[in-house]
C-alpha cells in the first residue's frame, strides 16, 4: 500500500534510532572531551582537598595511614600525587632531592625519567617557561591554593591536565592525570557507538516492522470489516483478543455491525411490509373499481326490467289482469335476482377482507351433502337431472359448517345449470392421509382451457349467453374460493371424458 502505515510506523521509529545514535554520537564528539576535562579537574581538586586534610597539618598523628589512603586516592582517581617540602625535598619518593642540585645528590634522581618530567614541569609552573617553549594553558585558579593546567609532554606526546599549588602547611602539591587518554577513550567511544549503532538502527528497523504488523494487521482486519459493512454485509467479526484501545475499538465495531445488521432487518422487514400494504391496497382499488363496473353491470338489466314494467303498470298499458300480473311477476323474479346477488356480493366481501370470522365445529360432511341434495331434489327432477349420492357412512369434518354449506350449494347450483348429455350429477367422497375429498361431477361439455384459471374470478363467466339464461351472476365460484382460501384447504376443477368435476378437502376427525 503506498501509503501504510506499517511503513510510516517502521520509518519513525528507525529514524527517531538513528536520530539518537547520531545526537550521541555527536555528544561524544564534541561534549564527552569538555566534560571529562571538567570532571578531572574536579578529581584533582578533590585529591587536592584530600592531601590538604591529611597531611596539610604540622603534626600527623599516622603518617603510612595518610600515605595510604593517597595511594588509594591515586589509584581511584587514575591519577599521580608528588609532595615537595618547604625545605624543597620531595616528600614520600625513593630519592629525595633539595633545590641545589649537584652531581652527587641528583645523580640517581636525574637518570629518572619520571621524575625528571616532574622537576621540568614544577620549574615551568614556578619559574616561567624558556622563549622556546610552550606556555601551559591555564584551566582552574583557586586564589592561594592551586591553579591547573593543560600541557604537552613532548618527550611522551602527551598531554597532561597539572594541579600545582600549596598545602596549608606549606608544602608544595603537584598532582597530574594524563589528558591522552580522555580523548581516546573518546574516539574508541565514538567508533563503538557508530558500530553498535548501525546495528542497533538495523536490528530496532526489523523490530519495529513487525511490532508495526502487530499494530496495523488488526487494523487492516477492522478496515475489511468496516468496508462490508458499508457492503451491507455483516457475517465478518473482529476476533482479536487485544485488550488495548485497538481490542476496544473492534468489539465497538462489531456492536455497530450487530446493530446495523438488526436495525436494517427491521427495515427491510417493514419496507416488505410497506410493500405488500401498497400491493394490497393497489389491489383492493382495483377490486374496487372492477367490483363497481361488474356490480353496475349485472344490476342495470334487471334494474331496467323493473323500471320498464313498472312504468307499463303505472301507465296502464295492459288492462287485462293476467297481463298486469305478468309484470308484476317479472318485476318480482328481477327483484329476487338482485336481491340475491347483493347478499352474495355481501359475503364475498367479508369473506375476501377477513371480516367474516370462521366458526370451526365438527360435523358430519355426508349428512351436511345428503341436506343440500334433498333441497336441491325438485329442481334437479324439473331439469331431468339425475343426482347419484350413495355414501351413507359418517365422516366428520373441522370446518365452518355454514360455510362448507355454501360451497356444497354452489358446487351443485354450478353443475345443475351446466349438466348436458346424460344429465348426470355424481357426488363421491375419497379419503387420503388425514383429507376427505368431496368432489361433484356433472355430465356435459368440458371448459376451454383458457378459461380454466379466469372462472375462480368474480363475475367471469364461459358462456354468457347460458348464465344469462339460467339467471346467473357469475359470483359463486368466487364465494367458494374465499371460503377454502379462508380455511387454508384445497379446491379445484378438472376435466374429464364424460364432464367436469368440482372437488374441495376438509380436515377429517
Amino acid at each position: 500500500m503506498k501509503h501504510s502505515l506499517k511503513i510510516k510506523i517502521s520509518l519513525i521509529l528507525t529514524m527517531s534510532m538513528f536520530l539518537l545514535v547520531f545526537l550521541c554520537w555527536m555528544a561524544n564528539e564534541f561534549f564527552l572531551p569538555v566534560y571529562y576535562e571538567k570532571s578531572k579537574i574536579s578529581s584533582l581538586s578533590d585529591a587536592y582537598e584530600v592531601v590538604n586534610k591529611l597531611l596539610g597539618e604540622d603534626e600527623i598523628a599516622d603518617r603510612e595511614d595518610a600515605i595510604a589512603q593517597i595511594e588509594k586516592t591515586e589509584n581511584t582517581s587514575g591519577i599521580n600525587i608528588y609532595l615537595i617540602s618547604q625545605q624543597f625535598d620531595f616528600l614520600y619518593l625513593e630519592y629525595p632531592i633539595s633545590t641545589t642540585l649537584n652531581e652527587n645528590e641528583s645523580a640517581a634522581f636525574i637518570r629518572n625519567d619520571r621524575f625528571l618530567r616532574i622537576v621540568q614541569s614544577l620549574r615551568k609552573y614556578m619559574f616561567g617557561v624558556r622563549p622556546d617553549e610552550a606556555a601551559p594553558s591555564l584551566l582552574k585558579t583557586s586564589e592561594g591554593k592551586y591553579d591547573v593546567y593543560k600541557c604537552f609532554d613532548g618527550q611522551v606526546d602527551s598531554n597532561f591536565i597539572d594541579l600545582v599549588g600549596y598545602i596549608t602547611n606549606g608544602d608544595i602539591i603537584f598532582i597530574r592525570a594524563n589528558y591522552s587518554n580522555i580523548q581516546e577513550s573518546a574516539a574508541i567511544s565514538n567508533r563503538f557507538l557508530a558500530i553498535s549503532g548501525g546495528a542497533l538502527v538495523i536490528l530496532c528497523s526489523i523490530l519495529m516492522y513487525i511490532f508495526s504488523c502487530s499494530i496495523t494487521k488488526p487494523i487492516l482486519n477492522l478496515s475489511e470489516i468496516s468496508k462490508e459493512m458499508s457492503e451491507l454485509k455483516f457475517e465478518n467479526r473482529y476476533n482479536g483478543k487485544r485488550k488495548d484501545e485497538i481490542g476496544e475499538l473492534g468489539k465497538n465495531i462489531n456492536t455497530l455491525s450487530s446493530k446495523l445488521e438488526t436495525t436494517i432487518s427491521e427495515l427491510k422487514a417493514a419496507n416488505t411490509e410497506l410493500e405488500k400494504d401498497i400491493a394490497r391496497k393497489t389491489e383492493v382499488d382495483s377490486i374496487r373499481r372492477e367490483f363497481l363496473s361488474n356490480v353496475s353491470h349485472e344490476l342495470k338489466t334487471p334494474i331496467a326490467l323493473i323500471q320498464g314494467y313498472a312504468e307499463g303498470l303505472a301507465d296502464n298499458v295492459n288492462d287485462d289482469e293476467e297481463s298486469r300480473k305478468f309484470y308484476c311477476d317479472v318485476i318480482i323474479d328481477e327483484a329476487q335476482k338482485m336481491n340475491k346477488m347483493v347478499k352474495k356480493l355481501l359475503s364475498l366481501n367479508e369473506l375476501e377482507f377477513g371480516n367474516a370470522g370462521l366458526e370451526i365445529t365438527r360435523f358430519d360432511i355426508v349428512d351436511l351433502v345428503r341436506t343440500v341434495t334433498s333441497s336441491i331434489d325438485v329442481l334437479a327432477k324439473n331439469k331431468e337431472v339425475t343426482i347419484v349420492f350413495n355414501d351413507t357412512e359418517p365422516v366428520y369434518v373441522y370446518a365452518d359448517e355454514y360455510r362448507i354449506e355454501e360451497v356444497i350449494t354452489n358446487y351443485l347450483s354450478n353443475a345443475l345449470n351446466h349438466c348436458a348429455d346424460k344429465k348426470i350429477i355424481d357426488i363421491s367422497f375419497k379419503k387420503h392421509d388425514d383429507k376427505i375429498r368431496v368432489s361433484v361431477f356433472n355430465s356435459g361439455k368440458n371448459i376451454p382451457d383458457e378459461d380454466m384459471q379466469h372462472i375462480w374470478d368474480k363475475f367471469y363467466k364461459v358462456d354468457k349467453a347460458r348464465t344469462r339464461e339460467y339467471g346467473g351472476s357469475g359470483i359463486g365460484l368466487s364465494i367458494v374460493k374465499a371460503i377454502m382460501e379462508a380455511h387454508n384447504e384445497a379446491y379445484g376443477v378438472e376435466n374429464h371424458s364424460a364432464g367436469v368435476e368440482f372437488w374441495f378437502e376438509l380436515r377429517i376427525d
